[in-house]
């Protein structure tokens, strides 16, 4: 009997398909497809390489050999200076010890020696594989001789890691191998790379940190050497001496595993002290360009690092916004004692912009200073109060925008106690105007109004106003925000530049156009944002005018200028005046900003440090005097142009005492306001021409009360979060004695000023009654309180 589980073996369908033969042709076909595609990338890769490579820049020795820095040129094309140190100590091949070759090839490139395209395919696939495993960027697949192509013709800047790039930066890396040695190649790197603080090339760092040559240097100090171009910041044995260490003994294993020293040398270095051999820290030699330009220089670097570019190793052309005379006048006006000071250690920060276009044209970031490359920049820090400068910004420029309010608005100073506290705000003067007009208000600097006005407006939408000029205030600040923020002579320059510039408002920039070695170019010109409208510009420079003629800052007018600006003036904290209460009667910082049609200039002065000294005599007006002496020289042989009114604004003949009773062109007392169009009250008399105000009207009181109060006249008023009310009394008591010669108006405005702090000083102490829902406003509004005497 057959067995039925026996399969047949001589079927139909077993002799059409033998066993093992469909699988046979399967796989034939699978590696006959794969061999085809993976052709077909080859050659599209092929392709794509020799469509990028034929764009790919050319390449000399002279760019092979050059340092690796950025050059600067002004807007003219002339050269100014380099990035680097003023001397490269060039090594020649014969001048390189072995010992630094194979250091460098042991932690850069292995295979240096063995490459014949400059190229390493191992070490590519090798890096592709890390980085995939990684998600990120872990590991490098460039050769020495990619790495010498970069620093000579690429940018590093991560937005120009290009497939093109990559390609062309390949092509090239071929074409250095064919036509320099490898001695030449190594040559060639050891020279260029950046070693931090300014020095291109190793030869150069051996003498900044050891003062030797570099045949001089033991093993360990050769090994810092070679691994410091990897990250030459982070790797500074000055500062961060724990991570040179890492990194020179990164260097020293990779050594070790490639046969270049001994396990005894290994050891020997490993343990030799990075402080071993090191010298005492040292300042290039700094030319007297380099020195002045020092504060401009470090923001250039800080805006090029910002564009993604790295201006120590991308050799770029950078052009820059520089006026070299006016840094120049400057930087004398503020060291040579033109402009008086308190004392050498009292300091300031100023930034010269041009609204037009936001370039910087000049910037000073101290005075009496030593040669420090990349010091402190006081111009662009933003730890400081601006005290009342912060106010057109802040409390009437966001009032005529948004409110459309006249310069005629009647503003109250009266008594008034921040909501929800008990703390009381007062002016400088301890006293209350009663009724005024809102150019009025500005123009003596008066902190209730101020305050009053940013409540009607709204925090939230006031420092949305100012953000668009620059000005980051937070929308949850308390109201006394409103006669003090913290900001930088910088982003004044450029806040105040969008009101004369009619409300467009320019970034201030150093920066106008980067050239990469390749012939990448990119321009940083905008046309700018107009930030508000013509007519909320036009006012405020109408308002800000009477500032240096018959308010706060008469000691900044330059005669027949057109001009505006504001002053500010911030008082000591409570607490600060425990441990000094000797400089209760004066002023921590003083500002002023100003500007013409051509030129915003933003300043700052005071001291770094509290035990330095405080603002006295003169030296509280020395930013008024800056502006005074920088401005003439700027406008020197310059157009004098006034603002034009736009169709937008209105002038009408307000009677004084009102908002808007309208009375004949001739009456008199009465004075011309502005309103925006749709704003104003109707005009029964027939419509004036003439766009200048009747030279009497510079005289007319706006306020209420019509009586002469010569107290509050052209005094200074303090301001903001730390303001000081003493400090625009100084400013007052010196405008006054300009006229008068009296040199004891300032003492006597001191002793006024005493009783007014006192004042404030135990309300502060009131505040911390409060709730804790109101601490933070109460904190905020306390600090303002201090500084009840802007100006």
């Amino acid at each position: 009997m057959a067995d039925n589980n026996q399969k047949p073996t001589n079927s139909r369908m077993a002799n059409l398909h033998p066993e093992g033969k469909p699988r046979k042709k399967i796989w034939l076909q699978i590696i006959k497809w794969f061999f085809i595609v993976a052709m077909l990338i080859i050659v599209s890769g092929v392709g794509l390489f020799a469509y990028y490579a034929k764009d790919a820049p050319s390449i000399s020795q002279a760019q092979l050999q050059s340092g690796g820095t950025s050059s600067l040129y002004t807007r003219d094309g002339k050269f100014l200076l380099s990035l680097g140190s003023e001397k490269r100590t060039y090594v020649n091949n014969d001048e390189i010890p072995k010992e630094l070759k194979n250091a460098i090839v042991s932690v850069e490139d292995r295979r240096f020696y063995k490459e014949g395209i400059g190229l390493d395919p191992i070490r590519i696939v090798g890096s592709v594989l890390v980085n995939a495993k990684s998600k990120g960027v872990a590991a490098g697949g460039s050769t020495i001789t990619q790495q010498l192509v970069k620093l000579s013709v690429f940018s590093t800047a991560a937005s120009q890691r290009t497939l093109r790039r990559k390609a062309q930066e390949a092509w090239l890396s071929m074409k250095v191998e064919r036509e320099f040695s490898k001695e030449q190649i190594l040559e060639f790197y050891i020279n260029k790379v950046y070693m931090n603080y300014g020095n291109y090339g190793m030869g150069t760092a051996a003498d900044f940190y050891y003062g030797k040559d570099l045949k001089d240097l033991d093993l360990a100090q050769t090994a810092l050497l070679a691994g410091m171009p990897n990250a030459p910041v982070t790797y500074d044995p000055y500062v961060y001496p724990e991570k040179a260490k890492y990194g020179r003994d990164i260097v020293l294993r990779a050594m070790l595993k490639n046969d270049k020293i001994t396990k005894s040398q290994y050891t020997q270095a490993v343990n030799e002290p990075i402080t071993q051999g090191l010298q005492p820290k040292k300042n290039n030699a700094t030319s007297e360009l380099r020195k002045v330009d020092d504060p401009y220089i470090k923001e250039v670097i800080s805006e090029v690092k910002s564009k993604g570019f790295n201006p120590y190793n991308d050799n770029l052309k950078i052009t820059v916004n520089i006026d070299q005379d006016a840094q120049q006048k400057l930087y004398d006006l503020v060291n040579n004692g033109s402009v008086p000071f308190t004392n050498d250690k009292m300091q300031v920060g100023a930034t010269i912009i041009d609204p037009r276009t936001g370039h910087v044209i000049a910037i000073i970031g101290g005075r009496k200073l030593p040669s420090v490359q990349l010091g402190l920049n006081r111009a662009v820090q933003t730890g400081r109060s601006t005290g009342s400068t912060v106010k057109p910004v802040l409390d009437y420029g966001p009032a005529i925008e948004y409110l459309n309010w006249p310069t005629s608005h009647i503003l109250d100073d009266s008594k008034y106690v921040y909501p929800g506290t008990n703390i009381q705000l007062y002016d400088w003067d301890n006293k209350y105007e009663g009724k005024m007009t809102m150019r009025h208000a500005l123009e003596q600097s008066r902190n209730v109004p101020a305050v009053k006005t940013l409540s009607k407006v709204g925090v939230a939408r006031a420092s949305l106003f100012a953000r668009k000029l620059g000005v980051n205030v937070p929308s949850d600040s308390g109201l006394s925000v409103a006669i003090g923020a913290n900001a930088s002579s910088l982003q004044m320059a450029g806040a105040f530049g969008a009101f004369a510039n009619n409300g467009v408002y320019h970034k201030p920039q150093f920066v106008s156009k980067i050239e990469t070695p390749d012939g990448l170019t990119r321009n940083y010109d905008s046309s700018g944002t107009r930030v508000m409208k013509e007519s909320t510009a036009y006012i405020m420079t109408d308002m800000l005018k009477g500032v240096l003629t018959k308010g706060s800052g008469t000691q900044a007018r330059i005669k027949n200028l057109y001009e505006a600006g504001k002053t500010g003036t911030v008082k000591y904290s409570d607490e600060e005046l425990v441990k000094y209460p000797q400089y209760k009667n004066s002023p921590k910082d003083s500002w002023f900003v100003g500007y013409t049609k051509l030129y915003s200039m933003g300043i700052w002065t005071g001291y770094d440090n509290l035990k330095d000294g405080t603002p006295s005599g003169v030296g509280s007006s020395s930013a008024q005097l800056l502006y005074k002496q920088m401005m003439s020289y700027l406008m020197t042989d310059k157009a004098n142009k006034d603002w034009t009114k736009p169709s937008t604004v209105v002038r009408r003949r307000i009677a004084n005492g009102t908002q808007d009773k309208v009375v004949s062109p001739t009456a008199s007392n009465s004075s011309w306001q502005l309103f925006v169009k749709g704003h104003a009250p109707k005009n029964p008399y027939s419509e004036v021409t003439v766009d200048k105000r009747k030279d009497e009207d510079d005289d007319v009181d706006t306020r209420f009360d019509t009586e002469d109060d010569t107290s509050s006249k052209g005094q200074s008023h303090s301001q903001s979060s730390s303001s000081s009310s003493h400090a625009e009394q100084q400013s007052s008591s010196q405008k006054q004695s300009s006229t008068s010669n009296n040199n004891n108006s300032n003492n006597q405005n001191q002793n006024n000023n005493q009783q007014t702090e006192n004042k404030s000083n135990n309300q502060n102490n009131n505040s911390q009654q409060n709730t804790n829902n109101q601490n933070n406003q109460n904190q905020q509004q306390n600090q303002g309180n201090n500084s009840n005497n802007n100006h």
